[in-house]
């Protein structure tokens, strides 16, 4: 069930009355309601596949009036709609690897979101997304020269700024917001990424897509928030299996069983943990929100969401 857009102060009492958590509001007054960081899970499902519930991966964390996005699973543009987010605030863009849940939307965002009022972005992601940027913007070389004749349009390319990222570290700092990367585990592709977004009053970290990384336990030490990719492995281990062999066993190898990332959870020490890019999502209730909690709990204590499209955190 897609979640409509809420607020962080009713999803947060609502997850609490679900999850048996209690929500406890600081006495001191945080920065200013303008400036506070927000995350707003805009795809929490895993996998290629369109589904009929659960959208491409992606996510943004909001502060103030500047977006910045996480990933862009195809339909990433209608989410951004849908949560109500101006394609105008959209600062920055950041793809944690190469597989096309997670890069379908890229090209779409912008060709659809430069009708809408998006300005300067700057783009980051494993390569090749500078030459990606460049094909895709010839791809649709009719229809942005036909908008700028006639409707007036400004050119669409200098609006977007590439660039490729091959290691670890500091990769973007402005007055709000200083991004951080670390190299996960998601054979065979040998440059993906996690992110960690510190901010004035929280640290939120995305895990990409991984197996068990103890890179990404060091990124995320104290964070605030993880969203970490879930696979809940004894149903692609099952003899009934719908996917084919050569499928599982990607699965099984590429990502992280939802009991060893409670494990990642209790090692880097984070605040909240929230399941996200969720395999299997299809059929829905193929995995019990029961069964997802139980995993992440046998190993971490502290506070778990089930990501749901939409949610605001």
């Amino acid at each position: 069930m897609v979640l409509p857009h809420v607020t962080r102060r009713t999803f947060l009492r609502a997850g609490a009355s679900l999850l048996g958590t209690t929500v406890t509001r600081g006495q001191t007054p945080g920065p200013p309601a303008s400036s506070r960081t927000r995350l707003i899970l805009l795809g929490t499902a895993g996998g290629p596949a369109p589904k009929v519930i659960g959208s491409a991966p992606a996510q943004a964390i909001v502060i103030g009036d500047r977006i910045y996005l996480v990933d862009c699973g195809d339909g990433v543009a209608r989410q951004m709609a849908l949560a109500k987010l101006q394609f105008r605030d959209l600062r920055a863009i950041f793809i944690t690897h190469q597989h096309s849940d997670h890069n379908a939307g890229y090209g779409p965002l912008f060709l659809l979101g430069w009708t809408a009022g998006l300005s300067t972005v700057d783009a980051y992601g494993p390569r090749p997304l500078e030459k990606m940027t460049r094909l895709l913007l010839e791809a649709y070389a009719f229809d942005i020269e036909t908008r700028i004749a006639d409707e007036g349009r400004p050119p669409l390319a200098p609006l977007i700024r590439a660039h490729d990222i091959a290691a670890a570290g500091e990769i973007f700092k402005d007055d709000r917001v200083k991004v951080t990367t670390a190299l996960n585990r998601h054979p065979p592709i040998e440059h993906s990424f996690a992110y960690r977004f510190d901010t004035a009053d929280r640290s939120v970290v995305i895990s990409g897509d991984t197996n068990y990384s103890e890179a990404v336990i060091a990124l995320a030490k104290g964070a605030d928030v993880l969203v970490h990719e879930a696979v809940y492995r004894p149903y692609f281990e099952a003899a009934d299996a719908p996917q084919p062999r050569s499928v599982r066993q990607h699965i099984i190898a590429s990502h992280t069983h939802v009991e060893d990332v409670g494990r990642v959870a209790a090692a880097a020490g984070v605040k909240q943990l929230v399941l996200s890019h969720l395999v299997p999502s299809a059929p829905p209730g193929a995995v019990s929100d029961e069964q997802w909690l139980a995993g992440a709990r046998k190993h971490y204590s502290g506070p778990v969401i089930i990501g749901r499209d939409l949610m605001e955190l």
